[in-house]
């Protein structure tokens, strides 16, 4: 009889269309213990979406922060993601993630996710499908098992 790999949960989130509330609210209601962050620039012009204020504020709820800039989209990447470009920003991106830089940090983010923690991946884009942070996970899963949740915070009006 074979067993069956445990499936460790994996998410995802992006926050173009979300508040700082409606995104912290989507993190825990599902029960998120470490964020991930795969931008390669961790700024924002959104406000409460920098890295040091993001942190600060996930704190504030017991949620843990990660930055892990080799896991993020190259330039020319960002700019093909931009213009709606996708297959493109793909192809950038797969072929940095031959790096040695973003081989190390995905490895390390394969050790997040063994670690039992619910650990979510985030970056800008609110479609999962347009974005970066889904190859990600997908590789992730290429070496342990994980069960892979898009989150989608609720769309409020920014003020």
């Amino acid at each position: 009889m074979s067993r069956r790999a445990k499936l460790r949960p994996l998410a995802t989130i992006g926050y173009q269309s979300a508040t700082p509330d409606s995104f912290g609210r989507a993190l825990r209601d599902a029960h998120v213990e470490l964020l991930v962050d795969v931008r390669a620039v961790a700024s924002s012009r959104r406000p409460g979406f920098s890295k040091t204020r993001l942190a600060a504020s996930l704190a504030e709820t017991g949620i843990d922060y990660v930055h892990l800039r080799a896991l993020g989209t190259p330039a020319d990447g960002r700019a093909a993601a931009r213009a709606g470009r996708h297959a493109e920003m793909r192809r950038i991106f797969l072929a940095h993630m031959k790096t040695a830089d973003a081989q190390a940090a995905l490895d390390d983010l394969v050790q997040l996710v063994r670690s039992g923690r619910r650990v979510c991946l985030l970056c800008f884009e609110a479609d999962p499908a347009h974005c970066h942070r889904s190859i990600v996970a997908s590789m992730v899963g290429e070496r342990i098992s994980v069960e892979i949740a898009n989150l989608i915070p609720d769309v409020e009006s920014i003020d």
